[in-house]
């Protein structure tokens, strides 16, 4: 008897150590979660990190209609670090994220506590914790709105995630006083963010004093449903944003899409641009083109901060500060004042957004307004408008918006005076640099003008020197010929013809131009062409022309051999040629044979003198 219970002992003893092993097993090496993914809920109890369910993309429940996920998820700046996030399956679209800003190792775990708990670890620490009050939860719901919820016993909610938005807002997600919707960061960590306070939805800039950008109140695209009444919550349905009173009264709505499936999921998400924009989920993330605010320019900064914005999104830099390429070599975090400062005039017809929503800083003339933000260290622009007398001082600004108004707002940007010194002097340097360009340019003009100039007057008095025995051979054989007719000067032929502006026509050696006398006399000028050219025939036509006198033969009155000029100067046809009258003249009638043989033989008489004194 008795070693038989022992036995039974003994049996129930090594279960029981057995057992214990199993459960340290679990808890050492994390496997008795495995990698199945839990449907609908959570228990007390449960924990596990990325690493557990690597299998199944780090997602370890699923909403009980698999529209949404629960999971570890790598941020998009780093695939070894990861963040806890509520996820639309269809669409991959991240709706909700628990550590936000501070992402996790792959080996850190979330946890559900048996004391109805739920936390993030980050290497011993907690990444992030979902605030109960310390109440405990029965149970991590998550439901197929998207909502995560930790409930009690009776299903109720203690928290839930749709009270703690992040970036993105899902149909039936209300929105109430006390909840912020914030942007992620920008490349220069500025965030945006969208709050319910007295009565009006605004979006802010997170500068170090926030500043409006947009309300609903001066929403022109809203629709009105109750005239009056503040704003208590806001909601998303298919597709439209709508906003109730206190007392659940819808008094206006949004419509950003024009129709939607009643069971559609839509999503109203603040991007880091600053803007809202809306979608519907289904099996990719369907974006519609509403904006909030719908002015490409509306935000804080559509451009770098000092930049203005121009209505089609372009960018550049207000002419009083191009110098300095739009910087003002003040830090926003250099507070309280370091170093002296200037401001500078921004430039003319400039607005900036803040002004439609902020109070001035106080009333006074615009030297008034100078000295005040001058004086005050945490001011680093300033706007003056002339109508009104009020002085708006900013400790940060974002992008300048273009205005049509060029005199009613002045704008004023606090500047580093060692900035200010060194644009002037690098402006004096460039204003020296310019000068000596320009008149270096000159210079190496008037050298090329001079050297031009001296090539022609040398290679003129070249040409001169290599005919001048020539000239002067020609001379003595012309001053040698008796009867010769009247020597011109190129000056004289050159106003009787008008600056050789009336052509008559041209021969082989030479152009004729037609000219009048000092003593009234019309002449035909026939002008060689070409140095050396036609010397002969020049030589024969003044001795043999110049010297008969013959009732068919056309008086030369003239000739000019001056430098290269050579020009006989003819008795004018007024008649006309010798052609037209062979043949047909302008009365339609031909001169008789007898004439025709006398006009040959005439010509023949000329052609035999000329060939005897180009032989002689």
């Amino acid at each position: 008897m008795f070693p038989a219970v022992d036995s039974d002992m003994g049996t129930r003893r090594i279960a029981r150590f057995l057992g214990s092993i199993c459960v340290v097993f679990c808890f050492v090496f994390e496997v008795c979660n495995g990698n199945s993914q839990h449907v609908g809920r959570l228990y007390p109890g449960f924990q596990g990190s990325r690493m557990n369910w690597i299998d199944v993309g780090g997602v370890f429940l699923v909403s009980n209609r698999s529209t949404f996920s629960f999971g570890f998820k790598p941020t998009s700046d780093d695939a070894t670090l990861f963040s806890l996030v509520v996820i639309h399956v269809a669409s991959s679209t991240v709706v909700w994220t628990a550590n936000r800003g501070a992402p996790v190792q792959i080996s850190d775990r979330f946890m559900f506590d048996v004391g109805g708990n739920a936390y993030l670890e980050d290497r011993g620490s907690v990444a992030w914790k979902a605030e109960t009050d310390g109440e405990a939860a029965a149970a991590i719901e998550l439901q197929d709105s998207g909502n995560l919820a930790l409930v009690r016993a009776d299903g109720s909610p203690i928290w839930q995630s749709f009270s703690h938005p992040t970036d993105t807002l899902l149909s039936g997600q209300e929105f109430s006083a006390g909840m912020r919707l914030v942007s992620d960061p920008t490349s220069s960590n500025l965030s945006y963010f969208l709050e319910l306070e007295s009565g009006d939805l605004a979006l802010y800039s997170g500068f170090r004093t926030p500043q409006r950008y947009w309300t609903l109140g001066a929403e022109s695209r809203k629709t009105v449903n109750k005239v009056g009444g503040e704003v208590a919550s806001a909601a998303l349905d298919a597709n439209s944003w709508k906003f109730f009173g206190r007392g659940g009264t819808l008094l206006w709505q949004f419509v950003f899409q024009v129709s939607a499936g009643p069971n559609i999921t839509s999503a109203l998400v603040l991007g880091s641009d600053g803007l809202i924009t809306f979608s519907y989920l289904a099996s990719s993330a369907v974006e519609s083109s509403t904006r909030i605010p719908s002015s490409p320019c509306g935000t804080p900064e559509p451009c770098e901060p000092y930049n203005v914005c121009s209505g089609d999104n372009k960018c550049r830099c207000p002419p009083g500060l191009a110098q300095h390429n739009c910087k003002t070599g003040i830090s926003v975090a250099s507070y309280p004042c370091r170093g002296a400062t200037e401001l500078v005039e921004a430039g003319a017809g400039l607005d900036y957004f803040a002004l439609r929503y902020v109070a001035p800083s106080m009333r006074t003339d615009l030297r008034g307004c100078k000295e005040a933000c001058l004086r005050n260290c945490s001011c680093l622009a300033l706007f003056f408008r002339n109508n009104s007398q009020e002085c708006f001082m900013f400790d940060q600004i974002g992008s300048f918006q273009e205005s049509g108004d060029q005199s009613s707002t002045l704008s004023y940007v606090k500047v580093s005076a060692s900035l200010v010194t060194h644009g002037v002097a690098k402006s004096q340097g460039r204003i020296i640099y310019v000068v000596l360009i320009a008149l270096a340019t000159v210079i190496i003009i008037a050298g090329l003008i001079y050297g031009a100039f001296s090539f022609n007057r040398v290679k003129q008095k070249a040409d001169d020197e290599s005919i001048a025995p020539e000239a002067v051979e020609e001379d003595k054989f012309l001053d040698g010929l008796s009867g010769m007719p009247t020597r011109f000067s190129y000056k004289d032929l050159e106003l009787a013809t008008d600056n050789f502006s009336t052509k008559l026509g041209q021969g082989g050696f030479g152009s004729v131009y037609k000219g009048k006398l000092s003593d009234g006399s019309q002449v035909a000028v026939k002008k060689l062409e070409g140095i050396g050219q036609g010397k002969k025939e020049f030589r024969s036509e003044v001795c043999i022309i110049g010297s008969i006198r013959h009732v068919h033969l056309v008086k030369l009155r003239g000739f000019c051999t001056e430098g290269t000029h050579r020009l006989l100067a003819y008795e004018y046809m007024a008649n006309g040629s010798l052609e037209q009258w062979i043949f047909k003249n302008r009365r339609g009638s031909v001169i008789d044979w007898d004439t025709r043989q006398d006009l040959y033989f005439t010509e023949e008489i000329l052609q035999r003198g000329r060939k005897n004194l180009l032989a002689y």
